[in-house]
């Protein structure tokens, strides 16, 4: 049995999340750290700036990326139904996404192609491998005005939210070329997006309804969607945007989550609460748990990039982590990588959130926030929180 917490500890990690809010790095935060069946979570700071109530335990926060591994829990059900399989074309249902071409090079024309290898797989989708995702190279390239004019945002923030409907998307991603051939790298995000619609079109039935039916009702995540009804809208915290002057208000409320989405994107658009997230990542650390089998677990943190993937993605990857199916899994090489990095499976969203379970430690961390992130290297208070957490075990 792994020790727990030590009471020092616990007050070294509540002081220094506390010094982040007080510093007014972030508006407010929920914090939760659990090992060996002891939980502990802590509170900081306010939903809005200028509120006279402190930040509640059942504060509503847009998790952004952390919809991801929820999703990819989802695809697992429908695999383990036999509905799909992770070798099977998804053009099967997506037909928008058959006989691909791709580009010559990132620099190419919109014409300048060759055919496609192969079809895109449904493990190409939930791996981030399907040849589309966020350039992070420097420069403008034709493909990526492409995809701007479209309005897809899937190369940067997801804010506002496209006005697109699943089926308007996926019509755009098919009218524009591939990056790569299916399964050569991995690129960032856009494949959380396709599985969410190949989700939506392999039971026919809106995404948010899979969601609610396969996994928010078994594990009692009440308070998680794609949108806050009005009678919890007062518990959503507000968003903003770091900037020279301090924080800017981004999002309020009654914004763009107040209402369900047109979109209901995957990769970033579910809210959730720090409860309502323990509940998902507690089902994964028991290896699925009464939800999933524990060979869907095992396929989703089966680490899948290569050494030329870590190479093009050092912040994504950072040394210890690859990437299984819609989240961060630990490196199959075993690299401890830096001292201060979050350790085992999960992943962070731009909003200021982020979660790691480490099987080895039998620590599990999450940390919600309202404060977008700016860069792929975590905020001051990201990093204080994952070395305070480390530091409040035996």
């Amino acid at each position: 049995m792994p020790a727990g917490f030590t009471e020092e500890g616990l007050k070294a990690l509540d002081a220094a999340l506390e010094r982040h809010v007080e510093r007014g790095e972030v508006p407010g935060l929920v914090a939760l750290v659990a090992r060996g069946g002891q939980v502990h979570v802590t509170s900081h700071g306010h939903k809005t700036l200028g509120d006279s109530e402190p930040i509640g335990r059942d504060a509503i926060f847009r998790i952004a990326s952390l919809s991801k591994p929820i999703v990819g829990a989802a695809a697992m059900l429908l695999i383990e139904d036999g509905a799909m399989a992770l070798s099977d074309p998804v053009a099967r249902w997506l037909p928008e996404l058959a006989g691909r071409r791709v580009l010559r090079s990132l620099e190419s024309g919109l014409d300048d192609t060759v055919p496609a290898e192969r079809e895109i797989t449904v493990e190409d989708a939930l791996s981030f491998r399907l040849g589309f995702g966020c350039i992070m190279t420097p420069g403008r390239f034709p493909v990526a005005a492409a995809e701007e004019r479209i309005g897809l945002k899937t190369l940067g923030p997801p804010w506002p939210p496209p006005p697109l409907t699943p089926d308007q998307w996926i019509a755009g991603l098919g009218s524009l070329p591939l990056l790569d051939q299916p399964g050569q790298r991995w690129r960032y995000n856009t494949g959380a997006t396709v599985a969410g619609i190949l989700i939506q079109r392999v039971t026919g039935a809106p995404l948010a309804e899979v969601l609610a039916k396969r996994v928010f009702e078994p594990l009692g995540m009440t308070d998680t969607g794609f949108y806050v009804p009005e009678p919890k809208l007062h518990r959503l915290t507000s968003m903003y945007a770091p900037g020279p002057d301090g924080l800017t208000l981004y999002d309020a409320p009654g914004g763009w989550y107040a209402a369900p989405p047109a979109l209901p994107d995957a990769a970033a658009s579910l809210v959730s609460t720090i409860d309502d997230y323990w509940a998902f990542t507690s089902m994964l650390a028991d290896g699925g748990g009464r939800l999933l089998s524990p060979e869907s677990v095992r396929l989703m943190l089966r680490d899948r990039t290569t050494d030329q993937d870590k190479a093009d993605h050092p912040m994504f990857f950072g040394g210890n982590s690859g990437w299984g199916l819609m989240m961060a899994v630990p490196a199959a090489d075993g690299a401890p990588g830096s001292p201060g990095a979050p350790r085992g499976y999960g992943w962070d969203g731009g909003s200021g959130t982020t979660w790691r379970t480490d099987p080895a430690a039998g620590i599990t961390g999450i940390m919600l926030t309202q404060r977008m992130a700016t860069s792929p290297e975590p905020a001051q208070v990201t990093s204080a929180f994952w070395s305070g957490a480390r530091a409040a075990f035996a």
